[in-house]
């Protein structure tokens, strides 16, 4: 007799669904690939860039590009006023821009989640107090309470780390304890608790997962955030000290040249502004792959 059976539909799988809804934006797309191979470049930097970061040639102080007038084609992006290539810093300084910003936005993201739980399964004393805390930080200026923070430590690369880490502590804490309290009172919570599930076991077992989409998220555009924290920072002197290739130093460095020579403040002005508005497209294509309710069809 012949099967008569309907064949089992093939699901994708969650990684190729995911992918084919983050591909429908296409500007998500695009700056996707564009964080690719700038994490490539900063990964590669010693390898790739013409010069050294700090090295200084004095027979060219403040050439232009060879496109825009200059004559030295060693120096595609022109030299800075003490004639060091601006290509090779910016491809340095992407290193410092993007670790800057992936550790601060992990020393927010861990203690963020881990408050944000306490304060969604504790709601009396301990969630009230967590919670008045995060709004006290909230109702300061962000990059006041940063320079406030690096002000009190001292400035230096550590530092800013860890203040454009406090900076972004609140959102986390609040992000992770109103996706909490959406799944507490879920089925699968409930029948977790009457097996006999413990707190620390529905904590990170059971809703940490469910609630890690907005996380995601959040992280996402917290990453273009703290590159932007640290640029400014350092534009005020209290970021990277020089002559470190930090992109606002250099654009702090650079402030007294921008009629003269137009180039030492534009490049680093670019990369700083291409590459958080492609974190916040990228953050725009992953809320949209990830909320169901954004899917379309």
């Amino acid at each position: 007799m012949a099967d008569n059976t309907l064949p089992t539909p093939a699901y994708p799988s969650p990684l190729k669904e995911f992918w084919l809804s983050f591909k429908v934006n296409k500007g998500a797309t695009v700056a996707l690939v564009y964080f690719v191979l700038l994490v490539l470049a900063a990964l590669l930097a010693p390898w790739i860039a013409p010069h050294a970061p700090a090295e200084q040639y004095r027979d060219a102080l403040l050439s232009p590009p060879p496109w825009a007038g200059g004559n030295a084609w060693r120096f595609v992006l022109g030299t800075d006023e003490v004639g060091r290539d601006i290509l090779s810093r910016l491809l340095h300084g992407a290193r410092l821009s993007l670790m800057i910003g992936f550790t601060s936005v992990l020393l927010s993201l861990i203690p963020g989640v881990v408050l944000g739980l306490v304060a969604a399964f504790y709601p009396g004393k301990i969630g009230t107090a967590i919670m008045r805390l995060m709004d006290i930080m909230m109702a300061l200026p962000s990059l006041l309470l940063a320079i406030a923070i690096v002000a009190v430590l001292g400035p230096g690369l550590g530092n800013t780390v860890l203040a454009i880490a406090i900076v972004g502590l609140p959102s986390y804490v609040r992000l992770a304890r109103a996706s909490a309290m959406t799944e507490l009172n879920r089925d699968y919570v409930i029948a977790s608790r009457l097996a006999g599930a413990g707190q620390l076991r529905l904590m990170f077992d059971t809703v940490l997962p469910n609630c890690m989409a907005p996380l995601i998220v959040q992280a996402t555009l917290g990453f273009s955030s703290a590159i932007l924290d640290a640029a400014a920072l350092g534009f005020l002197g209290l970021g990277a000290p020089p002559p470190m290739p930090e992109w606002g130093t250099m654009l702090a460095t650079a402030r007294d040249y921008i009629q003269s020579a137009w180039w030492v403040v534009t490049m680093p002005g670019l990369a700083i502004l291409i590459t958080v508005l492609a974190l916040n497209l990228m953050g725009d294509g992953l809320r949209d792959a990830l909320d169901p309710k954004l899917k379309k069809g």
